[in-house]
């Protein structure tokens, strides 16, 4: 199917700032108009889980050495029975050959386009990284340092925030080496469904591209755990392609278990694209320090720790319906952390961003921020801004408060 002139934009450059130093531009020399209350970082900040010490402690003697790039059997053993027992996936993952540790997800969507690219060998002059409009930065930052033409798909709401694939055409696949995808989607909080992941793997295969799906939200989620692509991969039929080829799965501590500054990660799925990227990271990449292996051991087999988590997120949430539901509609999303609310009656996302800081204390983040402007002024975050739900519930709902009198008095 040929793309409309609209639905995606090509050849965009990486922004000179991040979401947040524009940020800081916009509200620099505003005073808030009341105590502030920040919540525009994505920074967890519930209890770490309590055997974090502990593991630590038991562990030191590794800091003595260099771990190996591949991480310890353990690691390994430890995140393919995770993902077994998460996505019911029948053994499926070779925990030697298909999972490779990572100093956060981050740095694997960051250099994984590198891999992507280089084991592709396309011959390409300029190779092509697919990424959704709004999307994390990184994927930008990921295309940049391949040298590759990032193209952007608009993620709005008639596609569930999902790239639209019917946007793409052969042309461009053939030149694609990498496509980024996040479920749940960041920011939106929704959450890609089984035939979706089908139809994109199936392209990929096609056209030989390499799927980076990020699933660093997968266990935020209201009450049903969101399909993940290896498990969508699973339930393929020999005919369609079996195994995970062409799949790189993305996960960390971070948001499942409030450890953003571990900084440990992993990618899982196709076992020939990660034994060469192994090498590749073996020359360029820093190791994982083993203590910090040890604590993702123990966490990732202890589900306790998570349950709660998610059960003061899904608090949250409920008291974000019960102040902003009657005057927005639902605002709970499928997953993640946010609210990525509509305010286009109020104005566009900057505006209202700097009159909710500036009258009310406020500080949130401007959808357009996050996305990329179109070559026709256009931008799909125009009219969102993001909350972030991460401070403790009583200051959440203060500002949940201030938020819809706002937009009480300003309707």
């Amino acid at each position: 199917m040929l793309a409309s002139k609209k639905a995606y934009q090509r050849g965009v450059s990486l922004p000179s700032s991040n979401p947040f130093q524009r940020l800081a531009e916009l509200l620099s020399g505003e005073t808030p108009g009341l105590d502030p209350i920040v919540m525009t970082i994505g920074e967890p900040q519930h209890a770490i889980p309590d055997f974090t010490a502990e593991v630590l402690a038991e562990n030191m003697a590794g800091f003595r050495r260099y771990p190996p790039i591949d991480g310890s059997p353990e690691f390994r053993s430890a995140i393919a029975s995770w993902l077994d027992r998460r996505y019911n996936l029948g053994g499926l993952i070779d925990a030697d050959h298909g999972v490779l540790p990572l100093n956060g997800s981050r740095e694997g969507l960051s250099f994984g386009a590198i891999a992507a690219r280089d084991q592709l060998n396309k011959g390409l002059d300029h190779p092509v990284v697919i990424l959704p409009n709004p999307f994390y930065q990184t994927y930008a930052a990921a295309a940049h340092v391949a040298d590759a033409e990032a193209v952007l798909l608009d993620a709005v709401a008639g596609n569930n925030f999902l790239p639209d694939l019917d946007s793409l055409d052969a042309e461009l696949l053939e030149r694609t080496v990498a496509f980024y995808v996040a479920s749940p989607t960041n920011p939106e909080g929704f959450v890609a469904d089984t035939a979706y992941w089908q139809r994109l793997i199936g392209l990929a295969r096609k056209h030989r591209f390499y799927i980076f799906a990020d699933e660093c939200y997968s266990e935020i989620y209201r009450e049903t755990p969101p399909i993940g692509i290896l498990e969508a991969a699973r339930d393929l039929n020999e005919e369609q392609g079996g195994g995970f080829a062409n799949i790189i799965v993305l996960n960390s501590l971070s948001k499942r278990s409030n450890l953003a500054g571990l900084r440990c990660g992993f990618a899982a799925g196709d076992p020939e694209f990660l034994k060469k990227w192994a090498k590749f990271r073996g020359l360029a990449a820093p190791q994982v320090p083993l203590p910090a292996q040890a604590v993702a051991v123990r966490a990732y087999q202890d589900e306790t720790h998570v349950i709660e988590n998610r059960r003061l997120y899904n608090e949250k949430f409920e008291a974000a319906e019960k102040h902003l539901g009657p005057i927005l509609g639902p605002v709970t999303p499928d997953a993640g952390f946010f609210l990525w609310l509509d305010i286009s009656r109020w104005g566009d996302a900057v505006a209202v961003t700097k009159a909710l800081w500036t009258e009310i204390g406020l500080k949130v983040l401007p959808g357009s921020y996050l996305a990329s402007d179109q070559s026709d002024g256009s931008n799909p975050g125009r009219n969102y801004i993001r909350i972030s739900l991460t401070a403790p519930l009583e200051q959440t709902e203060i500002a949940l408060e201030r938020l819809a009198k706002w937009l009480g008095d300003e309707a």
